[in-house]
C-alpha cells in the first residue's frame, strides 16, 4: 500500500485505509481526536489508570495506558502496529487549575518511525511550543493541540469543552473547538452495564470528531470496522457502538444533502463557455451546453444551440466546462463524498474497502441520501499474516482465493486488487478466474514477486510508482510488505538509469501486455520531499484554504531522513516523475488516482502529471475520457456530448493551458444535480480557490 487515507485530515477512519497513511494523517488522528478520547478527571483525589485496547482486523494491535492523579499530572503511553508501521509515544502533562495543560512533553516516534520530540509550556502569561516542525510562542490562554499527542490529550480537550458548557474553547496555535451531544445508549457485557454518550468535537478537522464517554465523563471507545480503540474488557461492544455512530453520521450527511444539492425543475444552459473536448484533448471556445434532467441535451457553438425558453441560464464567460473528474484510486469513506463533489470528482474507483460499508455508502450516494460520486468497486484480496491489510478478503489457499474472486464477481465488482501478503503462486489462478468473470486484476506486487513477474502472470494493472522501481531492486529488498518498499525506493530510485536496457525491456513488457499503471504521484510527494518545519509541497497550493489545525499537519514532514540521504530522497521522487513520463511517452496508459485526501489531492495529481512532462490537455484526458473508457463507461460518461450523463465541472480559467485552474471549481453537476462548489467546500471547512 502506499501513503494515502489524511491522507491528511481525511475525516474518516484514517487508520482504515489499506494503503499507507501519511505522517500528517496520523498526527491528526492521534492529536486531534481520530483515535480515542480518554477523558481524564484531573480533579480526582486518587491515582487512577485507564487502559484501552487497539483493535485492527479483529486482532489486538496495540494499547493505550493513561495514569492520572489529583495533582494534575497525567502520564500516557500509546502504540500500535500497522504492517510494520505505527506510532510509539510517551507523554507527560501538567494541568492547571482551569483544566488546560500548562506543560506537555511528548517523545517517541510517529507512524512512519520519524522521531517525536515535542514540548509545550505556559507560564507568566506566555506560552511556548517546540517540536521537530514548530518553534513558536504566544500569549497564555487556550488549549494547545500537539502534533503527536496520545488520546489523553484529546481527553483533556473534551473535559475543557464540557466545562465550557456549549461555548467554544480557543485552540493553540489557532482555531477554536466546540462540543455537541449526539446520542447515548446502555451497553451490557460480561454481566455488567454501562451508560455511554457520543459527543462530536468540531474545529479540529474537516468534520466533527466523535467521542464516547461514560457517565463519569471518562473516555469509553472510538469504534470502527477496521480500527478501533475500546476500554479494556468492553471490546465486544465495538459493532453496537459503530452502528449507533453511523446512524448519527448518516443524519448529519443527510441534512447536508438536503441543504447543498439543487434539483433544477427547468433545463439548465451554460452559455458562452469554453468546453474541454476530452475525446480529442482540445478546448473549444464560446460553446453552449444545455442540460435537461439527468442528461446533456445539446452542446455546440453558442450561436447554433437553441436554448429552451424556460431554461436557467448560467454565464460561462471566462470559464471552462469539463466532464466530471475520475479518481481511479480511492478508499471511499463518508467525508470523501463532500470533498470529491466540491472538487469536481463525480466518479471514483474504490481500491479496497469493507464490503458492507462500501455498499452502504454507495447506496447513500446513489440515492441522494448523502452527497458523493459514482462508485466502481475493486475487490481486495490479501494473504493472512502479520502484515495483512486491515480490510478485504484473505486467502492462503487456491480454494480460498478463487472463492474470494467469485464472491466479489457475484456482488458486481469490476476488478480484483491483490495485496502484498498474498502468496505469489496464487496470482495466476486468481487472474484466470477473474478474467473469466470479466474482471480486471491489479494491485501491489505480492511479496516474493517483482512487477515484471506480476505482469507476466496476467495482471492488467500495477498500483503505485514505487512498485515500478522495486522491479529493479529485488536483490536489495528483503520484504516489500514492510516500509522497506518506501525506504529502498528513496535510497535507490535516483540511481536507476532510466535509459538502461533493464528499464527499456520492462517498458516494452508493459507495452506488449497492454498494462496500465496507477502511479499515485501525489501519494509519494510528501513522503519523499516533505520535511519537518516546511510545508509539504503536495499541500502548499491549498494550505491557506484548509482549517487552521489541519494546516499544521502539513509541516510535520514525511519519511525520516538524515543529512546523508535528504537530497537523495528528493532526487528519487524526481526519478518517479521521470519514470512516469517515460511510460507515458511509450504509450503506457497512466491513471489519475489519489490514495490520499479526496478531491483536492486529485488536483495535485494532475499538476504532478504536468510537472512530469505530460501536456495539460492529456492530463485532463487521463482523468476524464480515458478513465471512463477503462471502466467501460465512455458511452455514458467521460466527455461532453448530447445524450451523455450530466456529470460536469465548471471552473474559472483554462486548465487545458494552466492545469492549476482545475482547483478553481465553481459549479459541479452530477447526474443533473447542481452543487455550488464553494458551499460544499465550506461544509468541510475549506475556503474556495480564488
Amino acid at each position: 500500500m502506499t501513503q494515502t487515507k489524511p491522507r491528511l485530515g481525511n475525516g474518516k477512519d484514517w487508520w482504515q485505509t489499506p494503503c499507507t497513511m501519511t505522517i500528517r494523517s496520523v498526527a491528526l488522528i492521534i492529536a486531534l481526536g481520530g483515535s480515542s478520547y480518554a477523558l481524564l478527571s484531573v480533579a480526582a483525589t486518587e491515582q487512577e489508570t485507564l487502559r484501552y485496547t487497539v483493535v485492527s482486523n479483529g486482532k489486538t494491535q496495540g494499547n493505550e495506558v493513561d495514569t492520572f492523579t489529583g495533582e494534575g499530572r497525567i502520564e500516557s503511553t500509546f502504540e500500535f502496529n500497522d504492517r510494520g508501521r505505527g506510532p510509539k509515544i510517551a507523554a507527560h502533562y501538567v494541568v492547571g487549575a482551569n483544566g488546560m495543560p500548562v506543560r506537555t512533553d511528548i517523545t517517541g516516534n510517529d507512524y512512519l518511525k520519524a522521531p517525536v520530540d515535542e514540548h509545550f509550556a505556559a507560564e507568566n502569561g506566555h506560552t511556548h511550543w517546540k517540536s521537530t516542525s514548530e518553534d513558536a510562542s504566544g500569549p497564555e490562554g487556550g488549549f494547545y493541540i500537539s502534533n503527536n499527542g496520545p488520546a489523553a490529550e484529546a481527553a483533556l480537550l473534551g473535559a475543557a469543552l464540557l466545562r465550557a458548557k456549549n461555548g467554544p474553547v480557543k485552540l493553540l496555535p489557532a482555531g477554536e473547538a466546540r462540543l455537541e451531544r449526539l446520542t447515548d445508549t446502555t451497553l451490557q457485557d460480561h454481566g455488567q452495564k454501562i451508560h455511554v454518550t457520543e459527543f462530536a468535537v468540531t474545529g479540529l478537522s474537516f468534520e466533527p470528531q466523535t467521542i464516547w464517554l461514560d457517565d463519569n465523563q471518562r473516555f469509553f471507545a472510538s469504534p470502527g470496522p477496521w480500527f478501533a480503540i475500546l476500554r479494556e474488557g468492553w471490546e465486544g461492544t465495538n459493532q453496537q457502538l459503530y452502528d449507533l455512530q453511523m446512524k448519527a453520521q448518516d443524519a448529519r450527511y443527510g441534512h447536508l444533502a438536503q441543504e447543498l444539492a439543487r434539483h433544477p425543475s427547468h433545463p439548465v444552459a451554460i452559455e458562452h463557455v469554453r468546453v474541454f473536448d476530452s475525446e480529442q484533448a482540445t478546448a473549444k471556445e464560446n460553446q453552449t451546453v444545455v442540460i435537461e434532467g439527468e442528461r446533456i441535451a445539446q452542446t455546440g457553438p453558442a450561436g447554433s444551440v437553441q436554448t429552451p425558453k424556460d431554461a436557467e441560464r448560467i454565464d460561462g464567460t471566462g470559464k471552462t466546462l469539463l466532464p466530471g473528474l475520475f479518481d481511479m484510486h480511492a478508499h471511499a469513506q463518508p467525508l470523501d463524498g463532500l470533498l470529491n463533489i466540491a472538487s469536481g470528482v463525480t466518479s471514483v474507483r474504490d481500491m479496497g474497502n469493507g464490503i458492507e460499508d462500501l455498499q452502504r455508502l454507495q447506496t447513500q450516494w446513489e440515492s441522494g441520501a448523502a452527497i458523493g460520486p459514482r462508485v466502481w468497486k475493486s475487490g481486495f484480496i490479501d494473504g493472512p499474516g502479520p502484515f495483512q491489510a486491515p480490510t478485504g478478503l484473505y486467502a492462503s489457499t487456491e480454494e480460498e482465493a478463487l472463492a474470494a474472486v467469485k464472491r466479489y464477481a457475484d456482488l458486481g465488482y469490476i476488478q480484483i486488487k491483490l495485496y502484498s501478503s498474498l502468496k505469489p503462486e496464487l496470482v495466476s489462478g486468481i487472474v484466470k478466474t477473474a478474467h473469466g468473470r470479466g474482471m480486471r486484476v491489479s494491485g501491489h506486487v505480492p511479496n516474493g514477486m517483482i512487477a515484471s513477474q506480476f505482469v507476466e502472470a496476467g495482471a492488467d494493472e500495477l498500483q503505485h510508482i514505487n512498485f515500478i522501481f522495486l522491479n529493479f531492486l529485488a536483490s536489495q529488498v528483503k520484504d516489500t510488505r514492510t516500509p522497506e518498499r518506501f525506504t529502498a525506493v528513496g535510497a535507490n530510485a535516483a540511481k536507476l538509469d532510466l535509459d538502461s536496457k533493464p528499464v527499456r525491456d520492462f517498458i516494452q513488457l508493459l507495452q506488449s501486455h497492454h498494462t496500465t499503471v496507477d502511479v499515485t504521484l501525489a501519494t509519494f510527494e510528501g513522503m519523499y520531499t516533505g520535511r519537518p518545519g516546511s510545508v509539504s509541497p503536495d499541500f502548499a497550493p491549498v494550505l491557506n484554504r484548509l482549517p487552521a489545525q489541519v494546516q499544521r499537519s502539513a509541516y510535520t514532514g514525511g519519511l525520516p531522513v538524515t543529512s546523508t540521504n535528504d537530497q537523495l530522497y528528493k532526487d528519487s521522487y524526481q526519478a518517479m516523475l521521470r519514470m512516469t513520463k517515460r511510460m507515458y511517452d511509450a504509450g503506457i496508459p497512466i491513471l489519475a488516482g489519489t490514495d490520499a485526501l479526496a478531491g483536492i489531492m486529485l488536483h495535485r495529481e494532475l499538476e504532478l502529471d504536468v510537472k512530469a512532462g505530460i501536456p495539460p490537455v492529456r492530463a485532463l484526458q487521463i482523468a476524464t475520457f480515458n478513465a471512463a473508457k477503462l471502466l467501460k463507461q465512455d458511452k455514458e460518461l467521460g466527455s461532453i456530448a448530447s445524450g451523455k450523463r450530466a456529470d460536469l465541472l465548471l471552473v474559472e480559467g483554462n486548465p487545458s493551458e494552466t492545469i492549476s485552474d482545475i482547483r478553481r471549481c465553481r459549479l459541479v453537476i452530477k447526474n443533473g444535480i447542481l452543487y455550488k462548489s464553494n458551499d460544499v467546500y465550506a461544509s468541510v471547512g475549506i475556503k474556495p480557490a480564488e
